[in-house]
This record gives C-alpha cells, sequence and structure tokens, in this order.
C-alpha cells in the first residue's frame, strides 16, 4: 500500500466540522487487520503531500498523567495556578468562545512520544503568539511573537496556524516527554494550537523509487492519494483541482511497474485523475469517518460492494469546468450560469467529464431492459415509470436507474436535461429485477418570475432513462396536459 494517505487518511471535514474521534483506522492499518498475518503489506510514501510536521495522533503520544492515548492541557492563570487540566486525543486543537480561555493566561500541553522507526523527526509547535517549544527538558525552539503570513484568512490560520520546528533525534521504545507552552494574548477569539511530528525523508525521487520497488515485487500495489487540510477545508478556497505533490505521477509510475494497481482517491469533492486510463480500478471513498482503513478493506476484498453513486461531476482537464472563477469582482457575485449549474453546465457545454453525475460502478454488470411510461400526464399529478434491470454479472449488486427529463422547444429557459428522479434495485446474478420511479409533479415545472409561482407548460417532455447524466439509453415521450 502506497501514498500518504495510506498512513493519514483524512476522515473529515476540517474547520467547524472537525471532531476527535477516540480512535481512527487508517487504511494501512485496516488492510493489514483484514488480511491477518499470513500477508504482507508493505508501505512507502511514495510522495509528500506536506513539508511540514503534520499534527499528532493519539497512537504517537501519551497522557504523561493518565497513561492513555493523547496529550495532557493545563489552562494557567497569570500568577500560574492551573485553573485546569484534561486529556485531550488530537495533536491540532482549537477553542471558541470556551470560558476557561477567556480566564486563562497561558495553556500548556505535555505528552510521551513515540515513534516506530528511528531517525532524526522535525518537530512542530503551532500557534499564533508566543510559543515555547521542548522536548526531554531541553528547550528546542522559543518564539516571542509567532504570526501566520501576511493576507492570511484569520480562520484559515486558526485552522493551519504557522509552527516553531525544531529537528529531534528519535528512536523506536523510548518515549521523549515533549510540551508546548503557549502565552495568550489579552485579545482572543478563537485560539488554536498543534503539536506536529515529521518523519524522516527522503528526496522526492527517492521517495518515488522507493514506492515503485515495493510495487514491483507486490502481488497488487494500492495506491493512496488524496488532499489535505491545506489545500481543502474550511476558510479558503482551492486555487487548482490537481493533486497535491506528486501524486499523479506516483500513480503513473506504479501502474507501469505493476498492472494489478488500484487507485484509492481519499478527497472531499472532485480532483482531476489524468492517469485514470492507466489503472484498472479507481475507488473514490470521499471522508471516510474514523473506521475508515476497516470499511476500505471490506471493499477492496470484495465483502462490500462499492455502491456510490457520484453527486458531483469530476473533469477530465481543469479547463473544461464551466464555472472556474468563484471570486467576487468589485465585492459581487455573479452567477452567470443560471439555471445550468453542475451536470446541467456540461450538457449544454457539450464537452464530456471524466467521470460525469450519476456514474458510479459496482462488482457486477447491469442490463436495461423495457421501459414504461405513460404517453400522457396532468400537469400536478405525479408519474410513475418502470424499468426491466437484468443483473448480467456473476455476483449479486446494487445498481441505481436514474431518470432525466428535458423539454424540445420550451418557450421558457431550461436546463438541457434535469434529474427528475431516481431508484435503486438489487439482484442476484442472473436475475431480473424492476425498478420503480416517481416523478414528482414539480419536475414539470419551471418558476413563474411574473407570477411568482411554479408553473407547467403543456406539452411533450422527454424521458431519459440511464446510469448517469452522461447516458441514458431508454427514451420515453410524456405529453403533459394542464392541471384539471
Amino acid at each position: 500500500m502506497l501514498g500518504a494517505n495510506a498512513v493519514a487518511a483524512r476522515t473529515q471535514g476540517g474547520g467547524s466540522a472537525t471532531v476527535n474521534p477516540d480512535h481512527v483506522v487508517s487504511p494501512l492499518d485496516g488492510l493489514r487487520a483484514a488480511l491477518g498475518p499470513g500477508v504482507e503489506v508493505t508501505h512507502a510514501i511514495g510522495a509528500r503531500l506536506r513539508h511540514a510536521p503534520e499534527p499528532v495522533g493519539p497512537h504517537q503520544v501519551r497522557d504523561p498523567v493518565s497513561g492513555e492515548p493523547g496529550l495532557r492541557v493545563r489552562y494557567h492563570d497569570a500568577a500560574g495556578a492551573v485553573l485546569h487540566e484534561e486529556r485531550r486525543l488530537a495533536g491540532r486543537l482549537v477553542w471558541i468562545g470556551e470560558p476557561v480561555i477567556a480566564a486563562a493566561a497561558a495553556i500548556e500541553i505535555e505528552a510521551l512520544l513515540s515513534v516506530d522507526e528511528p531517525g532524526t523527526y522535525r518537530l512542530g509547535a503551532g500557534g499564533v503568539g508566543r510559543l515555547r517549544l521542548e522536548a526531554g527538558g531541553e528547550v528546542l525552539a522559543d518564539e516571542a511573537d509567532l504570526r501566520p503570513d501576511p493576507g492570511a484568512d484569520p480562520f484559515a490560520a486558526v485552522l493551519d496556524p504557522p509552527q516553531a520546528v525544531a529537528e529531534v533525534q528519535l528512536e523506536p521504545g523510548r518515549e521523549r516527554p515533549v510540551s508546548i507552552r503557549h502565552e495568550l494574548r489579552a485579545e482572543r477569539g478563537a485560539v488554536s494550537l498543534a503539536l506536529g511530528l515529521q518523519p524522516p525523508a527522503l528526496a522526492p525521487e527517492e521517495e518515488l523509487e522507493a514506492a515503485v520497488r515495493l510495487a514491483t515485487d507486490a502481488d497488487a500495489a494500492i495506491v493512496v492519494v488524496g488532499t489535505t487540510d491545506a489545500i481543502e477545508s474550511e476558510g479558503f478556497d482551492r486555487t487548482t483541482l490537481a493533486l497535491p505533490g506528486d501524486q499523479d505521477e506516483l500513480v503513473r509510475r506504479v501502474a507501469a511497474a505493476n498492472p494489478q494497481t488500484v487507485a484509492v482517491v481519499n478527497s472531499g469533492g472532485p480532483v482531476l485523475l489524468p492517469w485514470r486510463d492507466a489503472v484498472p480500478a479507481v475507488l473514490l471513498t470521499w471522508f471516510g469517518g474514523q473506521e475508515f482503513g476497516a470499511a476500505l478493506a471490506d471493499v477492496l476484498l470484495g465483502d462490500a460492494e462499492p455502491g456510490g453513486r457520484l453527486p458531483t461531476t469530476w473533469p477530465g482537464r481543469q479547463e473544461d469546468v464551466p464555472v472556474l472563477s468563484t471570486a467576487p469582482v468589485d465585492g459581487a457575485l455573479h452567477y452567470a450560469e443560471g439555471l445550468h449549474v453542475g451536470y446541467r453546465a456540461w450538457a449544454r457545454a457539450g464537452i464530456a467529464p471524466a467521470f460525469p453525475f450519476g456514474h458510479g460502478l459496482g462488482y457486477t454488470e447491469w442490463e436495461l431492459g423495457g421501459l414504461e411510461a405513460p404517453a400522457t400526464a396532468v400537469a400536478g399529478e405525479p408519474v410513475v415509470v418502470r424499468v426491466a434491470v437484468r443483473n448480467a454479472g456473476a455476483r449479486a449488486g446494487r445498481h441505481v436507474v436514474q431518470a432525466y427529463l428535458s423539454r424540445p422547444g420550451s418557450a421558457v429557459e431550461r436546463p438541457l436535461l434535469w434529474l427528475a428522479g431516481f431508484a435503486d434495485v438489487q439482484a442476484p446474478p442472473g436475475a431480473e429485477a424492476r425498478a420503480e420511479l416517481t416523478i414528482d409533479p414539480r419536475a414539470f415545472a419551471h418558476w413563474g418570475a411574473a407570477r411568482g409561482a411554479w408553473a407547467v407548460e403543456p406539452g411533450p417532455f422527454e424521458l431519459r432513462v440511464g446510469p448517469s447524466a452522461a447516458e441514458q439509453p431508454l427514451r420515453a415521450t410524456i405529453e403533459v396536459a394542464p392541471a384539471r
């Protein structure tokens, strides 16, 4: 298993979407547990996503008071007395409006740090203001006034604060006491601190070569690529859809070295996958939660089917994206695309994306049979559509049938097509199931701005049924009459 996200996966969103789980199963740990001791699962980073210490996880630090995983946090008043203390699990700590912060003059963090591999590590203390970092009683850094980059978003600095960094020699089996002391400023809104660690690193080319060597000797290669909270989080926008670092090159080289390569994409939104045709399988996991690794192992080993369908459109090239900039101009943000948002914009542009809205594959094959749809309908009444679906593969599975509408020759502006309904079916190998979709009356309606109400334009609507917004092999025409 290869990639930085294989050991430090994104499991949740950043900022106010963040919670501190009591444990996290990484993809590497999940696969090793599922395969057991009889199968060797090796790992190499291949492409580093950050060149700064990452917040430590509970498996790396132990509270020196309780002995349990995590950090010891103490809040001191101006005289140095302890107002409160507690154990925290995460290496990144954020306080917004807590009463103890309002009363405190300083925060102190202590932990017993342990590592699996020997070497020279980079230890980081993140925060804004005065910070002192110690390891084993030695002062490694003493910053009088640590500040974010000029012009940085204030909340982004809370989520990813600047760091004071120093090198420290660490060995397996020998815990190193580390501490951070942060003097709070008089003005305080949100306060954040981070204890970070970066393992010994090879040069970028050496990292790639080490990953390729592992892949060459392996029966199968799994490359976990994705984003980091430094480029995809709350408080700032992404500047590119490309994966950070050398991850694209990592997938290309691994796929060339081992034809049995699976690319696992661990991101919260669309990213560019220029190597998508070079790998046999691409698995999108989004942010998988604390049991991410266990769930991923279930899917990779075939115990569970990847049954999701894309709620977004994934482009093949960044320049193909219909709306590339969402920056206000002269203080105003103009929604020039109007009704044509998301997959509707792609349909109007006539550009094929890498993966369309609604797309998703499983571990079997499906065939769509007959479409049953009424020839006429009445405005304001639902329409029921039925589709025969056959499992043409060798194992049981689930399929999502999607219905789209279009209105040829419409007197009002409309998208080229729009999602009108969907239904899922499950069937064993060789069996046929029937999907029943109920199309809500509103799917035929448009908003009449002059009247300030929804209205239905009588006439023919084209019904399109298929597996995605880009593929609808079944067609029918429904003549909609005015409401009774």
